[in-house]
């Protein structure tokens, strides 16, 4: 592997996952000086040289400090930019704002147009994510993007970890019915759908069930769990309908909010996340969460892009 011309940079704030990435790689993290002024002003600087170098910043955002992160990661790439790197890749597992990527109300941005547009006015030449909200964000970008999987990490989590043989995959909504299918058919599983209704945002009133969960554990997939009432909802509904067990297994483990006290009093048995979004400080204080570890697809996408390989053995593979 040709790692001689590559440089891994990231925050001092969140950098566990980065951390994993660079010991797959074989590579220590880039020596940066970071410092943040009374005012929220960040002074960011590398203390290496970069210069015609292949740069991936790997930038966890999390709620909470969304735009704090957001900002930092614009400074990291422009700096990397002024000081002549070849190539600026941005390494963004969980893209922010990727809910907002249509105009649904008169006088709405596209917040997520928005975004990607301030990533490649700064300097971005190419962007790594992982299970868009919607895919077709990735046409935002006036420079590559791929979008990564994690449907072959989570398909493994299931073969490792749940008697997946008495299982059945279910969708919390409509929109997610794909995703739901495409694991089931890997599996060899039948699916089950979940029909909610909203009176408001972020709150759902009805929900109705799709399939017979009878006797099966039920395994809810999504691509994001913000506040988690909705899959708080969804195992009280399989539950009714004589399921055995209820696991949830999501992308992006946002978990804003109420979300860790309405897991602890939900009847969730337990709550699967990938750590595209850092949230070690709540495991300490929910039991039922888990944690699927993707530093390894992040890790093979940037040695496969390096070496101008296909990254498209990711979509269908997990990597060790």
């Amino acid at each position: 592997m040709a790692t001689n011309s590559i440089k891994l940079i990231s925050s001092d704030i969140h950098r566990g996952l980065a951390d994993s990435v660079a010991a797959r790689l074989g590579l220590d993290l880039c020596k940066v000086d970071i410092k943040r002024e009374s005012s929220g002003e960040v002074m960011f600087s590398i203390a290496e040289s970069v210069r015609d170098e292949d740069i991936y910043i790997i930038s966890q955002i999390s709620c909470g400090d969304v735009n704090d992160r957001l900002i930092e990661l614009l400074i990291m790439v422009n700096a990397c930019k002024t000081a002549s790197a070849r190539n600026i890749t941005a390494v963004i597992p969980n893209f922010p704002y990727a809910r907002q990527d249509r105009k649904d109300k008169s006088r709405a941005p596209i917040s997520a147009k928005l975004v990607a547009d301030m990533l490649t006015t700064a300097g971005v030449n190419h962007i790594i994510t992982m299970d868009l909200h919607a895919a077709q964000i990735q046409g935002f970008f006036d420079v590559p993007a791929d979008n990564l999987y994690a449907e072959p990490s989570v398909l493994r989590y299931i073969k490792e970890k749940i008697d997946y043989k008495n299982a059945i995959l279910v969708s919390p909504d409509a929109g997610g019915a794909k995703r739901a299918a495409s694991l089931a058919d890997r599996l060899d599983l039948n699916f089950a759908l979940i029909h909610k209704e909203r009176a408001v945002a972020n709150e759902v009133s009805r929900m109705l069930l799709v399939g017979d969960v009878t006797d099966k554990i039920c395994i809810i997939v999504d691509d994001m769990a913000d506040t988690c009432g909705t899959l708080a909802k969804a195992a009280d509904i399989l539950l009714e309908h004589n399921a055995k067990q209820v696991i949830a297994i999501v992308t992006h483990g946002i978990l804003s909010g109420n979300a860790i006290k309405n897991i602890n009093g939900s009847k969730l048995h337990r709550v699967v996340c990938t750590n595209t979004v850092p949230f070690e400080d709540k495991l300490k204080i929910c039991p039922k969460l888990d944690t699927i570890d993707i530093s390894g697809v992040l890790a093979e996408a940037i040695r496969r892009l390096h070496n101008g390989e296909s990254v498209s053995y990711l979509f269908r593979h997990s990597p060790l």
